[in-house]
């Protein structure tokens, strides 16, 4: 069997690599010393989100869809070693849905749920302004 990465998922790997480097580590300390004050939502987060999606980087296990989720439609077995990498750092807190609904809730509700429940449920979180407080 081969393991090796696509070359799809290998250019997702180099890309958040880099952004992890350029963006997340350097938001490190800044995000902890203000996650340690329990003030929310977190400044660090909201240019750091704008960032990863401008980058290409947000929702990467949902598919493009019409409410206008910019997702890669990425399957499980693409999408682990990404994850890998957002989870280094709190990558994955400072770059994504900030608490529930997560991943698999939003998956769940893309492939199952009627257009109207879509809408209620699925776009909020995919587009949410503000992230959740972090579980301590």
């Amino acid at each position: 069997m081969d393991f090796a990465y696509s070359p799809k998922v290998e250019a997702l790997r180099q890309k958040m690599l880099a952004f992890m480097d350029d963006h997340v580590i350097p938001a490190n300390i800044p995000w902890h010393r203000q996650y340690e004050t329990g003030t929310y939502p977190l400044d660090v987060l909201e240019p750091l989100k704008a960032k990863a999606k401008a980058a290409g980087l947000w929702n990467m296990f949902l598919p493009h869809l019409p409410e206008g989720v910019e997702g890669q439609g990425l399957s499980n077995l693409e999408y682990a070693p990404l994850a890998e990498i957002w989870g280094a750092c709190s990558g994955r807190r400072k770059c994504s849905i900030g608490g529930p609904p997560d991943t698999g809730n939003m998956e769940l509700i893309n492939i199952a749920a009627t257009p109207a429940q879509r809408e209620r449920w699925l776009k909020p979180a995919v587009f949410a302004a503000k992230s959740a407080p972090a579980s301590r």
